[in-house]
């Protein structure tokens, strides 16, 4: 996205407010690496002084960004704010270097800052922000997240997830080693073989427990889409050492924070596939390089999202529709919300998300007071 230069009569930053939302899961979200029962994350409003809004959001997932609410607030309220306060919304390339500039780290306060300029920049320019970066498609197919459980509990989540329309389930793993061969084989007998399984073991093996445990999945012919970061974020040698050893396309995620990351990965021929998640890059604009990174070596990419609700995920949808890079999604957030609270955005209707005309990101409304200052107002549903 080119910004121009600036020319002293366009909007300018005169806020930067935070808030909180709670919004309960409509099953416990279980993983590898933690549990959760609710969405809690950060909302951003950034405002410019003609009264324009652009929105954010941030949640705290301390286990893989290693953001917690009150480190995405200090960074937000001492450091972003600050920095940014007057800056022109028609020059964005400034205040991303800025924003990078300001605070070391914090890719959850950046991505939540970062999605609410595309939003207001995307709003100047009177068009919904996927055709502003690009506008490869109006319509995406989610995937929905199986929760590791005891394995009936597993298969049951599954075939609900069937019947509500979902064709792609994402099955988390990694707690329980070769066990996992029977949670997916259980999985797979129970959804037929035209549902598309996706294997998420969230770092939980080890590299060569991995390929002991992806070839079992092979041998017994259960046709996995794929397997998704089966060994320690920062294991690259171990990710190579799979990658190497199996069929099953291997997907990177927490080993992708940045393009740097995604350019070691690829050159390494330590994954098949990268995962794009705003939370990890800090935002739109680092995860645009990771886009051309991938479409420079010819590899393709998988959009997420963290437990966020549809303000951040409908910034990530935004993206994918953008760039045909973008082969698979990842953005079940929403669905695995109890309630919906915001106005706006993208339509979400279970497995497909339909783009729409609205300008910018599209919410319009969301479920919490922001603030300056960090007091604690918000909404709590």
């Amino acid at each position: 996205m080119a910004g121009s230069a600036e020319t002293g009569d366009g909007m300018r930053i005169c806020d930067i407010q935070a808030g909180e939302v709670r919004i309960p899961l409509r099953k416990p979200f279980k993983t590898a690496l933690r549990t959760v029962e609710n969405v809690e994350d950060i909302l951003i409003r950034v405002v410019t002084d003609d009264g324009s809004e652009g929105f954010g959001e941030a949640p705290p997932t301390a286990v893989i960004t290693g953001d917690t609410k009150g480190s995405i607030l200090t960074a937000v309220r001492d450091f972003i704010r600050p920095a940014l306060i007057g800056m022109e919304i028609e020059n964005p390339e400034a205040i991303f270097r800025k924003l990078d500039a300001c605070v070391v780290r914090n890719t959850s306060a950046k991505a939540a800052v970062d999605m609410a300029i595309y939003d207001l920049f995307a709003k100047r320019c009177g068009m919904p922000l996927y055709q502003v970066l690009g506008g490869a498609r109006k319509e995406l197919e989610t995937d929905l997240t199986i929760s590791v459980n005891e394995i009936d509990q597993m298969v049951e989540d599954s075939l609900e997830a069937v019947k509500r329309g979902y064709r792609i389930l994402k099955v988390k793993v990694g707690k329980e080693g070769l066990r996992d061969v029977a949670r997916i084989a259980e999985i797979r007998k129970a959804v037929g073989p035209d549902i598309r399984l996706r294997v998420d073991a969230n770092q939980g093996w080890d590299a060569r427990q991995s390929v002991r445990i992806i070839h079992a999945l092979e041998d017994r012919g259960l046709d996995i889409e794929l397997v998704e970061q089966p060994v320690p974020a920062r294991d690259f040698e171990g990710m190579k050492f799979v990658t190497a050893r199996v069929d099953t396309p291997i997907l990177a995620d927490e080993s992708v924070f940045s393009a740097q990351d995604a350019v070691r990965l690829i050159q390494e021929r330590a994954a098949d596939l990268i995962n794009i998640k705003l939370m990890k890059t800090g935002g739109i604009y680092h995860a645009l390089a990771i886009c051309s990174v991938a479409e420079i070596y010819g590899v393709e990419c998988m959009i997420g999202c963290m437990l966020e609700s549809r303000l951040a995920v409908s910034a990530a949808a935004h993206l994918a529709a953008a760039k045909a890079v973008i082969t698979r999604v990842d953005l079940d957030g929403p669905s695995l919300c109890l309630t919906d609270p915001h106005e706006g955005g993208p339509e979400y209707r279970e497995n497909i998300i339909r783009m729409t005309d609205a300008p910018g990101i599209g919410i319009t409304k969301v479920p919490c007071s922001f603030h300056s200052e960090g007091n604690q107002a918000g909404l709590f549903l």
